[in-house]
């Protein structure tokens, strides 16, 4: 059995995944040194190899990615059928939840004007400031990150709303659960409205004018899960005409954003370079692993993987 790893590993990493291993060949390579030759023979790749490689792996049994978005592996053709696709689900809940709060509480409290004018040598009151405590917060995406972020929040006194697709039991740290369905009646109540979706058909430019339209005014923006659940242009509009007090982005449309996009220059709009999850926290790099050291053994025994990807939706099983 020849597995592939393409993650960033150190020494202890490497060790971790040896040790799952047993008796397969294992053998580690960057990703950007990956060649078409080297997945001739490949019985299973562990990091996210670069999809127009994938049809050099004509003995791929399993995919391990090292991202919880799945998207651009779900492509019709690209993974034979069965090729099992498992996610990192459960690796960047404290890296993303830890991002959304900076981004919050910098909109909230205004220090990105603050900011501003300490480069400008401005010694200015900016006015009045919001607090999460007693907000509704409102966010779409209730897995390992969203409920991550949702703990976050509650613990400072929000009121958290959760949406699914579907209507369930009600997860932990949630105080209210709704669907899709159910959206327009929830947007206009919340005064914090946080997007954790994947990538899918059902959620490509689902926030568009009359998203924005039917959110409170004055209500804060927040996209971390896929750029393109985004109409950009009609974020922009939102937020010039002030129905949307902010808007904190680190996954944008087009993605990366080009230098001369508007949305840069709008006024009120916080932008990383979706940056928040990757390995810039040693934890997130550690529980990937971990994961990828679980499934590698699972794999190798025959039994049942965690973080299986449904090719159809996108989402987890």
């Amino acid at each position: 059995m020849k597995i592939l790893v393409v993650l960033k590993v150190k020494n202890h990493h490497k060790k971790w995944l040896q040790k799952s291993a047993a008796d397969a060949e294992l053998r580690f390579l960057p990703t950007d040194q990956v060649t078409e030759s080297d997945l001739a023979d490949v019985d299973a790749i562990i990091g996210n190899v670069p999809t127009e490689l994938l049809p050099a792996a004509k003995k791929l049994r399993w995919l391990q990615l090292n991202t919880a978005g799945a998207d651009i592996y779900c492509k019709d053709g690209l993974l034979k059928d069965d090729v099992l696709l498992t996610n990192a689900t459960g690796a960047y809940g404290l890296a993303l939840s830890e991002h959304l709060l900076a981004q919050l509480l910098a909109m909230m409290k205004k220090l990105y004007p603050y900011y501003d004018n300490q480069k400008a040598g401005l010694w200015r009151d900016e006015g009045a400031v919001a607090s999460i405590e007693d907000a509704t917060v409102l966010i779409l995406g209730i897995g390992d990150i969203g409920r991550a972020f949702a703990r976050r929040v509650k613990a400072l006194g929000a009121y958290v709303i959760g949406v699914r697709r579907r209507a369930g039991a009600k997860p932990v740290g949630i105080d209210e659960l709704g669907t899709m369905a159910e959206l327009p009646a929830l947007l206009a109540r919340a005064d914090v409205v946080v997007s954790v979706l994947p990538g899918t058909s059902e959620t490509t430019g689902l926030f568009c004018k009359e998203r924005f339209v039917a959110m409170k005014k004055g209500a804060y923006f927040l996209n971390i899960g896929r750029g393109s659940a985004v109409v950009t242009d009609d974020l922009i509009e939102a937020v010039q005409a002030g129905r949307l007090a902010g808007a904190a982005l680190d996954v944008t449309d087009p993605e990366p954003l080009p230098a001369d996009h508007p949305l840069w220059r709008t006024p009120n709009v916080y932008i990383t370079p979706h940056i928040s999850g990757d390995d810039h926290l040693s934890a997130t790099q550690d529980k990937i692993v971990q994961i990828a050291a679980r499934n590698l053994s699972a794999f190798l025994h025959g039994v049942s993987l965690e973080n299986l990807v449904d090719r159809n939706t996108g989402y987890k099983h």
